[in-house]
């Protein structure tokens, strides 16, 4: 189930009988609960000025807001501040009673239909759940992009398109693509994702009748097949690397596509990169963070050096930082030793895949 973190949910209530039930939500989901100066208790936060003032200034600090008062009240206060379902948190509607929890902006990707049935759960009231994926009993390709950590290619209009391809009836199928991952020796986590309504496709040669299908795959290419194919790429391989002092952007840039190229690896299945403490300011490995949108993990020398005595050792390197590798034991710690390929070495710079679904 996907719950947003709680320790970043705020709590927004007006009456006393919202205080009553934000009291109740707040012993069981750890909240920051916002209320009027004069309703005030202990345990809350006033409003920074109004109701309206506060949602302003504080939407997009939070992963999750609730909203114990009118839907429509609420719609007003969101109206200004809301952008997209790729970036809004997860809006949820109480009434004071108790008696209904609504979902009401990002119920998918924001994760506000499953933070709807669990505090259902909690307070016994009936979630309210309106995406038409869901009222269909069938699996929305946006929540299995959120359980894979997985993207696409113009994700929002291609995703959009395949859920009115699932809700109007059509068949999508769905391949898991085993062989990207055979390197490492690991298996997609199929069990924990919802894939109802998907026609399961095991064989690319004997395909059933389908209208598109979904594929998922680390791979940069896809077979071509008389189906309309839509790849989906879990974001969840991991590069170590190493630079000498003030290597160009473009360098390290380019040598990294190079990487992932002769691994037959999709460039948006990059999930983040790394270096040592002490390249945590190398211009060139910022930037490429900044470019491909991913986090910049660092590792000190007294971490990194009981994983390096595993590789080959590097003098010069060993001079430089103090241990013998960089990208190597920077990649296995980051992807718990599943490392791919041969690391590069070239123009002053070492990069190491490794895979961390």
């Amino acid at each position: 189930m996907n719950i947003v973190k709680p320790e970043s949910v705020a709590l927004f209530c007006l009456t006393p009988g919202g205080i009553r039930l934000a009291k109740r939500l707040s012993a069981r989901l750890p909240m920051t609960c916002f209320t009027s100066q004069n309703l005030l208790e202990p345990g809350f936060e006033p409003f920074r000025g109004t109701l309206s003032q506060t949602v302003a200034e504080i939407f997009h600090q939070y992963s999750a807001l609730i909203f114990i008062c009118a839907t429509g009240l609420t719609v007003r206060v969101i109206a200004p501040v809301i952008k997209d379902k790729f970036s809004d948190p997860a809006v949820v509607v109480l009434d004071d009673q108790g008696h209904h929890a609504i979902s009401l902006l990002s119920g998918h990707m924001g994760g506000a239909n499953a933070l709807t049935r669990y505090i259902a759960g909690l307070i016994g009231a009936a979630p309210v759940i309106t995406t038409a994926t869901d009222v269909n009993q069938l699996a929305a390709v946006d929540m299995l992009a959120q359980q894979l950590n997985a993207t696409m290619t113009d994700f929002r209009e291609n995703s959009k398109k395949l859920n009115q391809l699932l809700v109007s009836g059509g068949k999508v199928g769905l391949f898991w693509d085993r062989s990207s991952l055979a390197a490492v020796k690991m298996h997609w986590p199929e069990e924990y994702c919802d894939t109802r309504g998907l026609i399961l496709v095991t064989d690319l040669d004997d395909l059933p009748e389908l209208d598109a299908l979904l594929y998922v795959s680390l791979r940069d290419t896809v077979p071509a097949l008389p189906v309309p194919i839509y790849k989906l790429i879990p974001r969840c391989v991991v590069a170590g690397i190493g630079c000498r002092r003030d290597t160009p952007p473009s360098t390290v840039s380019r040598l990294l596509n190079q990487q992932l190229a002769s691994q037959h690896i999709d460039p948006l299945a990059l999930s983040a990169i790394g270096s040592v403490s002490i390249k945590q300011d190398e211009p060139a490995l910022r930037h490429l963070a900044n470019q491909c949108c991913v986090p910049f993990e660092i590792y000190s020398i007294e971490v990194l050096k009981p994983v390096a005595a595993r590789f080959p050792v590097s003098e010069f390197v060993r001079r430089v930082t103090g241990i013998g590798s960089v990208s190597q034991p920077v990649a296995w710690l980051m992807s718990n030793g599943r490392l791919v390929g041969d690391t590069l070495r070239t123009q002053g710079v070492t990069i190491t895949l490794g895979v961390a679904c």
